[in-house]
């Protein structure tokens, strides 16, 4: 429940946005013209009710599925929408980055659109005047300015129009994805001033899909799934209920909202939650079950070894697909045997989208201890490590092999089997991260 208050930015309250949604565009006349007021429509609820606080000077990002109202929001608190029902409070001049093209005319030049812009938001011509060559500085796009922004990329376009919101000295700073567009060294430029405006007191409210950056910049999160409110606070913890809904964990987070509601879950660090969680994970029923798994997927193998369940597990217990670079994880092998064998081996592979093998181990590299089985034997392998790849996409093999006369014998291996999304907030060069450690020392000249 939202609470208005002195210290908020932005209060959210009970607010609902409807859309009627006709079958044909000739149902609209038909109910405009019906004498019974017969309803032709249908009602879609963008957004149920939903409330919640951004405190003065704090960044808090929105995150959710598509179509989980996130955009619907932002052009709410904007005013580009009209809520159906509920109250919005919003204390301070809102300077707003939404989707490319909101609030620039395509006829203009760039400068045109800045002076326009910054007309709309209450700015004279020589306070504009003032700020033009900050804004032309940070958008780098040379004579382009003086052209029509309809002949501009959209990496051009993106560029000004952060330029523009972000050098207006907003006091709330709106920003919905518009930094996907933008190469990565700009996205970086805009982190950094946005960073800037923060330690001077702006508030900001972002949409972005880049969990890494929602860790490192925001100081608390809401999230949002098919317009209704599910939690807000501390990022890595919101993540978390995040990371659950695309995983369809829908039983696991509700069982997380109501220890969140009780206060019983108060640290994902703690030991309680881990503790819970891994009994979660580890529960009755399949930790495959809980994945994203690949229909498509390849196996073979004379089976008589099957692994018969695996799972992904994050640092917290999460069974999960999505994985935090910097974190400790464990892939989860289960085993049934079929046949009496005398030396198994369990490995797993990481594989690039391309099919490029990236890491992976077994039992015999890591000389392991692994005792002869008989039929019916039922082995559990974990193997865990630390996540040091680049944030992406990447996909999980794993296979019992083991030797029988001096052949290399397949039991039972599965092929990119899951995938595996890393997040991270710190990506260097290559496939992945050393994790350097860097110190510094500057020598000046005194002569």
């Amino acid at each position: 429940m939202s609470v208005e208050s002195n210290n908020n930015a932005i209060s959210v309250n009970n607010v609902t946005k409807i859309y009627r949604l006709y079958e044909k565009p000739i149902d609209r006349l038909k109910e405009v013209m019906s004498p019974t007021h017969k309803n032709y429509h249908r009602d879609f609820y963008a957004l149920s009710g939903i409330s919640f606080d951004v405190p003065k000077g704090q960044t808090v990002g929105i995150i959710g599925t598509n179509g989980s109202g996130k955009s619907t929001i932002l052009k709410i608190i904007t005013g580009v929408l009209t809520p159906t029902d509920g109250t919005l409070k919003v204390s301070g001049v809102i300077s707003a980055l939404l989707e490319l093209g909101a609030g620039f005319n395509m006829d203009y030049t760039g400068i045109e659109n800045i002076y326009m812009n910054g007309t709309m938001m209450g700015f004279s011509r020589k306070e504009m005047d003032d700020k033009l060559k900050d804004i032309l500085d940070f958008a780098d796009i040379g004579d382009f300015v003086y052209q029509p922004v309809k002949t501009y990329s959209s990496g051009m376009f993106v560029r000004l129009a952060f330029a523009l919101a972000i050098n207006v000295e907003p006091e709330i700073l709106i920003v919905d994805e518009a930094l996907s567009v933008g190469d990565v060294f700009f996205q970086a430029k805009c982190y950094r001033r946005m960073e800037e405006i923060r330690q001077k007191g702006t508030t900001i409210l972002m949409v972005t899909h880049d969990m890494g950056a929602i860790i490192k910049y925001c100081d608390q999160v809401v999230v949002l799934n098919k317009g209704n409110f599910i939690a807000q606070g501390e990022p890595g913890k919101m993540v978390d209920l995040y990371k659950k809904i695309l995983a369809n964990q829908m039983d696991d987070l509700s069982l997380d909202l109501e220890e969140i509601r009780s206060g019983e879950l108060n640290d994902f660090s703690g030991e309680q939650v881990k503790s819970r969680s891994d009994i979660n994970a580890l529960k009755e029923g399949f930790m495959k079950d809980k994945l994203t798994v690949n229909p498509n997927r390849t196996e073979y193998g004379d089976k008589k070894a099957e692994i018969v369940d695996f799972g992904l597990i994050d640092e917290r217990g999460n069974l999960s697909n999505l994985l935090l670079k910097g974190e400790y994880f464990t892939i989860k092998e289960k085993i049934q045997f079929h046949g009496n064998i005398e030396s198994p081996i369990f490995t797993y592979t990481i594989k690039d989208k391309r099919g490029a093998d990236l890491t992976g181990t077994n039992t015999m590299y890591e000389a392991s201890d692994v005792e002869s089985v008989k039929q019916g034997d039922v082995y559990e392998v974990e193997f865990k490590q630390k996540m040091t790849l680049q944030g992406g996409e990447y996909l999980l093999s794993m296979s019992c092999t083991g030797f029988e006369n001096g052949e290399h014998v397949v039991y039972h291996r599965l092929y990119d089997i899951v995938n595996i999304t890393v997040i991270s907030n710190k990506n260097t060069v290559g496939i992945y991260d050393m994790e350097p450690k860097v110190s510094l020392k500057l020598h000046r000249d005194r002569g």
